[in-house]
């Protein structure tokens, strides 16, 4: 990519986080305002930029209407689905994706290795929150009301003995993984399986969903499992970098 154009998206995404002046931008990429000045008139001319006020540039119309262009046409499921499969090929074990669905978290995709653990979910189907990895990663990190909304419809049952059986509990496991980045499932809807599960994000930085690895505790236990971890992570960081996800735009 030449400097020009790496210049010019470096400019956009920072004139879309906040508007900016010349000089703002100029100090931030250590170039001359004039550089950033002559980028930021042909981008408005382009109407990728606009002036929200006089010499302080925000995102243009056009942008904004090539990025819901570009949305409605977004398959989420098809774009993690080569790299939920690749996932799942390397270390042959069952692979889940799951997203949140108003108040409701669902399954979109699921990989079953011949040899792995055969999981009773379906692809649309609900995710039983108070246990599965995957609802822990996507409810540790979306807003608090959110979060509250979700929750207020899920009861806590105690399916097995490592079940979390109230919210109190549950919320805290929810800071846990907030803080780690990453959620568990240690038998707590059956005895059979355990998972690791991390979340996937868009390019707004928000929660588009996560991704969980399941396997027979039997055969992995969980400490087994976490080392898998940098692997799921590499694949949701992919996931979310595709998505348009930017660690540093961010602020994570």
């Amino acid at each position: 990519m030449s400097s020009t154009v790496s210049r010019a998206i470096t400019i956009l995404e920072l004139c879309s986080a906040e508007p900016r002046s010349a000089g703002d931008i100029a100090t931030i990429l250590g170039v001359h305002r004039t550089t950033v000045l002559r980028t930021l008139l042909t981008l408005q001319d382009a109407g990728l930029v606009r002036q929200t006020s006089p010499g302080v540039f925000g995102t243009g119309f056009r942008l904004a209407a090539l990025a819901k262009s570009a949305m409605a046409h977004f398959d989420l499921r098809g774009i993690a689905h080569p790299h939920l499969k690749a996932l799942s090929d390397e270390l042959r074990l069952t692979v889940q994706f799951a997203v949140l669905d108003g108040d409701r978290i669902r399954y979109v995709d699921k990989i079953e290795p011949q040899d792995s653990i055969v999981l009773n979910t379906e692809i649309g189907g609900e995710v039983v929150v108070s246990t599965a990895g995957v609802a822990k990663a996507i409810l540790a990190h979306v807003p608090s009301g959110t979060r509250r909304t979700v929750l207020d419809r899920v009861a806590f049952p105690a399916y097995t003995a490592r079940s979390l059986t109230d919210r109190e509990s549950y919320e805290r496991e929810l800071t846990r993984v907030q803080e780690r980045g990453w959620a568990v499932d240690d038998g707590e809807y059956d005895d059979l399986s355990n998972c690791i599960a991390a979340p996937v994000r868009d390019h707004a930085g928000e929660v588009a969903g996560a991704v969980s690895v399941t396997a027979f505790r039997s055969r992995v236990d969980l400490d087994q499992l976490r080392g898998h971890l940098d692997t799921l992570l590499a694949t949701t960081e992919a996931i979310s970098h595709q998505l348009g996800y930017r660690r540093e735009a961010s602020g994570d």
